[in-house]
């Protein structure tokens, strides 16, 4: 939600040597979404970024009354992370703040300004307190080792002084040799006596030559010296060096096995939006389910505020535009009619075979009654019209209870039910929870291939499901008084051509669903005199979904228990509110 950036160079003037370095500070501030905690997961908090300090705010307003909470990027780890390409972490030690931009370009420019910062501004503290080139490479060298280099510079700086001391002396035997040329060659000119001022005495050129001499080799012989000691101080750093990388190398892997350890064993200690779901997990069974239950209640409280904006912008559409828009839906839906009559492309694919097992056997189970009769078959939901029944089932610790639920809606034809309920388009308008829908194989008219994406709730792994989805007219045992019969029935595919499982982030999901429709019109009237206060749907739901993954069984029963109620009559109240003013699809 890093809606609003601000960015300063804030240049210091304090010195001369700043001036001239051009330092500046970056500063950014914006809304970001923070993990909170398990139950409230993610929330819109007001991110400051100040002098080397990250800093948080529940809001923009709340700024001015201190932050709640703080972390110098000094020293903390900027990471981005692996799957979600709006999020990144920063942390030091065990405190980690869980960051989400809004798009991946917000997050981008914070991670960008956050790791600039964090690799300028220990430089930036160490030339303002240090003048001078020298003085910085004084404080590069102190991080290293101390006692060996304070030898190491002891021992040149001695040899500089002695280089310095025969430099000296060699000045004043030239000088004195230039002075001693100087008076000879005036003595050869006027053929005065040899006199070298200062009181000073003819001297032995022979002896100058062989002290200047032996100075010069001196020199050299410190020079020498100086050169052994860098080159041993080279050949240690060498090894030194070495040492430092084998011991890099050594905790890199050490590192690595402790990570896939970690990703086996997904027992994290420190909680997160990354503490995934499993028979380890130390959240507790009542904590997971209220973390669940608040996630699925805020996706429902955005899908109410989507209703609203949708029903406001329906509003303010004039009615020359809506009639055009019924008219080309009805026509829509009449070609699609027509062509779910034919079925002649589903018949032709590889998977025909399968769908038309399964539509048959899942029809079958459809019409079978509820009843007393030792079935298995618990009532856990009665709203009026309104049943819902289910089967407590394990497979290998996961809970699969099957689930069938009976309704009666009156306004709309079982075509139209199934139409919804089939269509695409429509989806992600009465489904929530979705976060994405991909056709991956578009058999016929009336038969394709979803891969489904579901939004996570954390604590829960995200899920995903690939599944064929079939539409038809049934045309043989009608119920008594039945008009007609329309079914759905989805079912999990792996078709070796299509994505495969558990790839990535998401944990896969399998899933058999059939919709039975039937269609019923007041005595006395047909398909051509009815009108929508004539229309009755009797509709059968059932289905089985096996999560794909772990979770607590008390709580998936109770999720299940509390959503699937709330599903039929969302799902339901969808489709009266999209017929109510359109023509009747039979």
């Amino acid at each position: 939600m890093a809606d609003d950036y601000y960015m300063h160079n804030n240049v210091s003037n304090s010195d001369d040597s700043e001036s001239e370095l051009n330092l500046s500070t970056p500063e950014l501030k914006g809304y970001l979404s923070k993990w909170t905690n398990y139950i409230h997961g993610w929330q819109p908090r007001f991110i400051v970024l100040k002098d080397g300090t990250l800093s948080y705010y529940k809001s923009e307003q709340d700024s001015d009354f201190g932050c709640r909470g703080a972390i110098s990027l000094q020293k903390a780890t900027i990471k981005s992370h692996e799957f979600d390409e709006c999020r990144f972490d920063v942390s030091i030690g065990q405190n980690v703040w869980y960051l989400r931009a809004e798009n991946p370009e917000d997050k981008r420019n914070w991670i960008e300004v956050l790791q600039s910062y964090k690799t300028d501004y220990p430089e930036t503290v160490s030339l303002r307190r240090h003048g001078s080139t020298i003085s910085l490479q004084s404080n590069t060298l102190s991080t290293a080792s101390g006692s060996s280099l304070k030898r190491v510079s002891r021992g040149l700086r001695e040899k500089m002084h002695e280089i310095e001391t025969y430099r000296d002396i060699l000045y004043g035997q030239i000088e004195t040799l230039q002075r001693y040329f100087d008076v000879l060659h005036q003595k050869n000119e006027d053929n005065t006596p040899l006199d070298l001022g200062d009181g000073l005495r003819p001297i032995d050129f022979k002896g100058e030559a062989i002290t200047f001499r032996e100075t010069t080799a001196g020199v050299i012989t410190t020079l020498q010296h100086c050169l052994d000691i860098i080159s041993q101080k080279e050949e240690s750093f060498k090894k030194k060096l070495d040492r430092e990388v084998d011991r890099r190398k050594k905790a890199e892997e050490q590192y690595r096995i402790c990570k896939e350890e970690l990703s086996k064993n997904r027992n994290s200690t420190i909680p997160g939006p990354d503490l995934e779901e499993g028979p380890h997990s130390t959240i507790p069974e009542d904590e997971f389910f209220d973390a669940v239950e608040t996630g699925l209640d805020k996706i429902e409280e955005d899908r109410q505020l989507r209703v609203r904006l949708k029903f406001q912008s329906q509003q303010s559409q004039i009615s020359t535009t809506s009639s055009v828009i019924i008219n080309q839906e009805t026509d829509d839906g009449n070609q699609q009619s027509e062509d779910f009559g034919t079925g002649a492309q589903a018949r032709t694919h590889k998977l025909w075979p399968e769908i038309d097992k399964i539509c048959t056997e899942q029809l079958y189970q459809a019409r079978q009654g509820v009843g007393d009769s030792g079935n298995g078959w618990q009532l856990f939901a009665d709203e009026g019209e309104m049943k819902m029944y289910r089967r407590e089932e394990e497979v290998d610790g996961m809970v699969i209870d099957p689930l069938k639920s009976c309704h009666v809606v009156k306004g709309v034809t079982a075509r139209e039910m199934c139409h919804y309920f089939f269509d695409p388009a429509y989806r992600n308008d009465w489904e929530t929870t979705l976060e994405d829908v991909q056709i991956v194989d578009n058999v016929a008219p009336d038969t394709l291939v979803f891969l489904q994406t579901y939004k996570r709730i954390w604590p829960a792994s995200q899920r995903d499901a690939l599944f064929w989805s079939h539409m038809r007219k049934i045309t043989d045992n009608l119920d008594h008084g039945a008009h007609d019969v329309w079914v759905v029935c989805n079912h999990s595919n792996q078709n070796e051509e299509y994505p495969p499982a558990n790839q990535g982030k998401c944990v896969r999901i399998y899933l058999t669903v059939i919709l039975v429709c039937q269609t019923y019109l007041t005595p006395g009237k047909d398909s051509k005199t009815a009108t929508r206060d004539d229309l009755t749907c009797k509709i059968t739901y059932c289905s089985t979904v096996n999560p794909g993954g772990w979770a607590p069984a008390t709580v998936l029963r109770a999720i299940y228990k509390k959503e699937y109620p709330k599903f039929l009559k969302r799902f339901t109240g969808y489709v009266l509110d999209q017929c109510k003013n359109k023509p009747i699809m039979y």
